[in-house]
């Protein structure tokens, strides 16, 4: 089954002293993009996301991020009481105010809070780490849903340039006959004597040039495989982009070969959904 690059998942986790969110966006992109956002103290962890989020979502543009509410930011600050001190002192030297103004200008100062760093507690990041599995299953079953609309679309697509070709075979024989009248009045209006037994010959060399048996058994062909590889279980987008090159190749030939205004006006059409297919093969992972 076919799976979007697009897809969301958030999981929020709360905890006794912070509430941590998790939160996963994916959009298309030809390669695996991973951005990673998380607080400081989860640095040492990193290495260990991106390799755990590549391994299941194997491609797309993807921001993966952790939010921390509640805790007051990334460790705890506490007041240094000895610069504190030392700048109050030297602040009375300088200006003549009351203890609370002093004491206000003091904190403001640099070195007058230090933070002790948050050490990463392995029962909380155990918690993280299922909050995390649990993003992974939300953002894929957003993906799986949205693949089944694309699936949906291809199918569609695909059905719409069956009928179209239906119509070409349909149509073929008259144009093999369209085109030899043609040929026929072209050399009337000429005037000259010919060879009837040559010119058959000729007309034949010309409209075998014109012949899109081949066109119609490949492209009948390459259809059904992009219908086929719909349905298998893993979804590959690459493998979509290619049939549709091939299914695109096929009908530029049918329409280069056509020599039939009719049969133009159906190629166009088959080209128009066709270019619709890639547009959204581009988002299948």
């Amino acid at each position: 089954m076919i799976q979007s690059m697009t897809g969301y998942g958030k999981t929020v986790l709360q905890l006794s002293t912070k509430k941590i969110t998790i939160e996963l966006k994916s959009l298309n992109s030809k390669n695996l993009d991973l951005n990673v956002r998380i607080p400081s103290y989860y640095r040492e962890k990193e290495l260990d996301i991106r390799k755990n989020l590549a391994a299941v979502l194997e491609r797309g543009k993807i921001d993966f991020s952790i939010f921390i509410e509640g805790n007051g930011g990334e460790g705890s600050s506490k007041i240094n009481e000895n610069v504190v001190k030392d700048y109050m002192n030297q602040l009375r030297n300088i200006v003549d105010s009351n203890e609370v103004e002093l004491l206000k200008m003091a904190v403001r100062l640099p070195d007058s809070l230090k933070t002790e760093r948050e050490e990463v507690d392995e029962e909380e990041w155990h918690q993280i780490v299922e909050a995390i599995a649990e993003t992974v299953v939300k953002i894929n079953k957003y993906r799986s849903d949205e693949g089944e609309v694309l699936r949906n679309d291809f199918i569609l697509r695909i059905s719409n340039i069956e009928n179209l070709l239906e119509k070409v075979i349909e149509i073929d024989p008259e144009r093999i006959v369209l085109v030899k009248e043609k040929l026929r009045k072209g050399i009337a209006e000429l005037e000259v004597k010919i060879d009837e037994n040559r010119f058959e010959q000729e007309i034949i060399y010309y409209i075998e040039k014109l012949d899109i048996t081949e066109e119609k058994v490949r492209l009948k062909n390459h259809l059904e495989y992009f219908k086929k590889e719909l349905s298998t279980n893993d979804s590959n987008g690459k493998k979509l982009a290619f049939i549709t090159q091939e299914i695109g190749r096929e009908i530029n030939t049918i329409g280069s070969k056509s020599n039939y205004a009719d049969m133009q006006k159906l190629v166009v059409q088959m080209k128009d959904e066709l270019e619709k297919i890639k547009e959204q093969s581009l988002n299948v992972l």
